[in-house]
């Protein structure tokens, strides 16, 4: 706990600033050597601080270019007196996003990794691999120092498996979301050794799938080290995440406990297995692991749970098969009512998300999205109400028109198997596919079919039916349970993403979507039921009433997305950036020039809430797009420019601003390659942060560069990004870029712009800008700086 209030008492840890690369470091270096002092003879601590300068590409937020120079990583080595062939590596970052204390992201981990490597040099006995920890001064630059390390650091080459520190949230329980790739037994060597597993495929398969705007060091370990690792991060509590309030009092004790608790029994087993001086011999397969409510982990090979969900598959369909293996009659008449069965339930989904998404996109479109952001039980009410209902709607008509005079328990049994087909047929595409995601469906078929086949007795007399309900409720009572604990995990983590994931999606659809999934899941072994219910009339009119209600109150506003409670503040996040932009033309000539804070909210309500206590931002100053300038002419930090509507932008007129260390860029040489490629060499020199941005004109090509792999990667829309960061005492830029140009071309063959980015210090802020953050309310997270953009045309 001292560790953590020690690394967030510096404040922001920006990269390039003295917080970040002098303090922290220091700080750092002077708790090793307290451990070191204090260890035990059985071990070896050898420290080393490292300031790596490079380049690599990344498909990261749809593509781009990264580039750093002398940033900074502390790495200390643990490993027995005489030394050790293997590591495994321990990974967390110091680092911190501008203007935020970065306790949860990523100071705890730090803090952990600090108590651990304590204790186990404290200890008599010695390690059979070394462990090395890697306190890391760039993560939040996008994965630099991590790339660093893995591609420059000569202890890289002894590690054979890692395991990374990370957070997207604040607090509660750190999940296992990524592991591999393959390499099973690592995933065994966290099942055995962590003291309170939390765990799931699933996660790893959504976070994989590109739908989270995030990433972390693992994908450098795993694409540029070609390591295996563990990653965890934790969840709970995302509305915070990045933002000034991630302090080190929100972070319970118990939590970073329960964190040092097991990344400690993982480290070590690690550091005393023998498989991690072969670990490439085990390298092969893919694993399904999931935790069962948080007290263990189920874990076992993809190759076994294929052929489990085949069996389980397979014994559905032949159990389903009973309809048709009849008189001819009889089997045609069971296939008609089977079919029939199976596609009202198809429609029923289909009315119902249909409905679902209607409701979301009409609260989306009169602006009151996000009602559910800090009430979160109004995103139930509203749409899963809704969903239920619609879902009821369509059985109960289907029952009064379409089976008017049909056996209540005939139908029942006819929608249970329908469930089941569904089902089978989602478990077996799913197997198909390479998914481990399908033992959720592998639930859904093993227990509702055995509780069906346990279930004799017809239940025509009146004991017998509650029997026969009690009996279907056990068999449900595994998969239900299960799914209800992984709604809620996924809901935890997604829930706040929606206040961060930009203007271009309606986060009411997404969640709306999700809430109807989920009802169509839980809800699919209970159609049935509609069938055999007398009536479901008093059901009806209490979800429509619950619904219409909720409607009225979310139309009213009366339920505010955000929030500024003390205790649980939910804030709206926004961006600032205090801007002066230069336009020049071929001969170097200034032809377009303006200066404003540019305003950027970061969900889909864009500044709607805001223009009340702030008038001046209001539709008369949105963002117009520079057409003829890369990226739009805005000074973007990040290529998200895709997750953002240009109205929803704002571009607020201010006086000029003029850094005390401005940006210097220089044409070095112009030369004629052979091909008749043009080769450009620049020298740049700034503030820690900057942006390029590349758009070869119509009829060039920009064939090659400097950077990253020496193959440039376009991002979203076609331009070509650059981020550009250094620590302190960098050496000016120097880059070349290479173009195929036609020989006669009067406007130019590239467009090049380079924005500076002024993180901390006395540039940061601006009078106007300070003048500004002060009049927005409360329950905002502005996050403000000052840049420069500077166009050229060559």
């Amino acid at each position: 706990r001292a560790y953590l209030d020690n690394i967030t008492a510096i404040g922001p840890r920006t990269v390039g600033s003295p917080e970040n690369e002098v303090l922290a470091v220091n700080y750092l270096l002077e708790q090793i050597r307290e451990i070191e002092r204090e260890s035990t003879d059985a071990h070896k601590i050898s420290v080393d601080i490292q300031r790596p300068t490079g380049s690599f590409s990344i498909d990261f937020l749809g593509g781009f270019t990264s580039y750093y120079a002398n940033i900074t990583n502390v790495v200390v080595k643990l490993e027995p007196r005489n030394g050790a062939e293997h590591a495994v590596l321990s990974n967390c970052h110091f680092d911190s996003v501008p203007n935020t204390p970065g306790a949860s992201d990523d100071a705890v981990s730090c803090a952990v990794m600090l108590e651990i490597l304590n204790t186990l040099s404290k200890s008599s006995r010695p390690l059979q691999h070394a462990v090395i920890f890697l306190f890391n001064g760039a993560e939040e630059n996008i994965l630099q120092a991590s790339h660093g390390f893995i591609t420059q650091h000569e202890w890289a080459k002894s590690i054979r498996a890692f395991i990374n520190l990370e957070a997207a949230g604040v607090g509660g329980k750190e999940l296992v979301f990524q592991t591999g790739p393959e390499n099973p037994w690592l995933v065994q060597a966290y099942v055995v050794a962590a003291k309170h597993p939390f765990a799931s495929v699933v996660a790893q398969e959504i976070f994989q799938s590109g739908i989270i705007p995030a990433d972390t060091d693992f994908r450098i370990y795993r694409d540029f080290g070609n390591v295996p690792g563990i990653d965890l991060a934790f969840i709970e509590n995302g509305y915070i995440y990045h933002t000034k309030y991630d302090t080190s009092d929100r972070i319970l004790t118990d939590s970073i406990q329960r964190a040092g608790d097991n990344i400690l029994a993982v480290l070590k087993y690690l550091a005393t297995s023998d498989k991690l001086a072969k670990s490439f011999e085990y390298r092969h397969g893919n694993v399904v692991f999931f935790d069962v409510l948080g007290l263990f982990v189920l874990a076992y090979p993809a190759r076994v749970g294929t052929i489990m969900n085949y069996i389980t598959a397979a014994i559905a369909f032949l159990y389903l098969s009973k309809k048709v293996l009849q008189p001819k009659a009889r089997a045609v008449y069971n296939l008609k009512k089977f079919f029939t069965a199976f596609s009202l339930t198809l429609i029923s989904w289909v009315c119902t998300l249909v409905t679902v998404l209607i409701v979301a996109a009409f609260v989306s479109v009169i602006g009151r999205s996000l009602s559910w952001y800090t009430h979160f039980y109004v995103s139930v009410f509203l749409y899963g109400t809704a969903a239920v209902a619609k879902l009821i709607l369509v059985h109960t008509l289907a029952k009064k028109f379409f089976y008017k005079n049909m056996n209540e328990q005939y139908l029942g049994d006819t929608f249970f198997d329908a469930s089941l087909m569904i089902w089978s047929i989602a478990l077996a595409m799913i197997t198909q596919i390479g998914l481990c995601s399908a033992f959720i469906c592998t639930l859904w078929v093993a227990f509702p079919l055995l509780a069906k086949l346990m279930i004799h007795k017809e239940f025509t007399e009146k004991g017998a039916t509650m029997k026969f309900v009690m009996m279907y409720m056990l068999g449900m009572f595994v998969p239900y349970l299960y799914m209800m604990y992984l709604s809620w995990t996924v809901f935890e983590m997604f829930t706040p993403i929606m206040g961060r994931s930009g203007s271009e999606i309606p986060p009411d659809v997404v969640l709306a979507g999700f809430i109807v999934v989920i009802t169509m899941i839980l809800s699919s072994y209970f159609i049935n039921f509609i069938y055999l219910v007398k009536s479901t009339k008093t059901t009806l009119i209490s979800l429509t009433t619950v619904f219409v209600v909720t409607l009225i109150l979310v139309c009213s506003g009366i339920f505010f997305p955000y929030s500024s409670d003390a205790a649980n503040p939910k804030p709206k996040r926004v961006f600032l950036q205090h801007t002066i932009r230069r336009f020049h033309d071929l001969d170097g000539n200034v032809v377009k020039s303006d200066s404003g804070i540019w305003i950027n909210g970061f969900d889909y309500n864009g500044m709607s809430h805001i223009t009340p206590y702030v008038p001046e931002i209001n539709d008369t100053i949105r963002t117009s797009c520079e057409e003829q300038a890369p990226f739009c002419g805005l000074p973007w930090i990040l290529p998200v420019h895709f997750m953002f509507r240009l109205v929803k932008n704002w571009y607020l007129p201010a006086p000029e601003i003029f850094p005390r260390s401005p940006i210097h860029f220089k044409v070095l040489s112009k030369e004629l390659m052979p091909w008749n490629n043009v080769r450009l060499s620049f020298e740049v020199s700034g503030p820690s942060h900057m942006s390029l941005y590349v758009r070869p004109h119509k009829g060039s090509t920009l064939s090659t560069w400097s950077l990253g792999g020496g193959v440039p990667v376009a991002s979203v829309g076609g331009d070509y990004f650059v981020f550009y960061s250094h620590g302190l005492q960098a050496t000016p830029w120097h880059f070349w870029v290479e173009l195929m140009a036609p020989e006669k071309q009067t406007d130019g063959i590239v467009s090049l712009a380079i924005a500076a980015h002024y993180f901390f210090g006395e540039d940061q802020k601006s009078p106007q800008l300070y003048a500004l953050l002060e009049r927005f309310p409360n329950w905002t997270f502005s996050s403000g700086w000052s840049c420069t953009y500077d166009l050229f045309v060559f």
